[in-house]
């Protein structure tokens, strides 16, 4: 996977092999902003002209800008997994979210490490 960061947003990249132009689309985010170039050199700035563009019109007509992660996660699991979760949260001697932050990071960090190698 290709992707860039810039003032805390993320893009991922791809080519159009037709088209021979790279594109890119900021993730994270329910605003669609999507940016191209012909080499990496215009893309990166097309990326930062379009982080900085949309910043920019969200101050001009007082619109808070999407931030791409609260840090607040919800979602439901199988009661045998909650179980298995808050009984090793427990035993760890740690909160279930705390529990759940190290084994996401952890998950997350190989999962970019195992994307970046191949």
């Amino acid at each position: 996977m290709n992707t860039m960061t810039y003032n805390g947003y993320h893009a991922r990249i791809e080519f159009d092999a037709e088209d021979e132009v790279f594109f890119g689309k900021i993730a994270g985010i329910s605003d669609v902003i999507g940016f191209h170039g012909d080499s990496v050199a215009e893309l990166k700035k097309a990326f930062h002209e379009a982080v900085d563009d949309y910043l920019e019109t969200c101050r001009k007509i007082g619109k808070e800008p999407q931030r791409p992660y609260s840090g607040k996660m919800m979602f439901r699991v199988a009661p045998e997994v909650h179980r298995r979760a808050a009984l090793a949260a427990e035993l760890s001697g740690k909160s279930l979210n705390q529990w759940a932050e190290e084994v996401l990071e952890e998950a997350a960090d190989h999962f970019a490490e195992a994307r970046l190698s191949a």
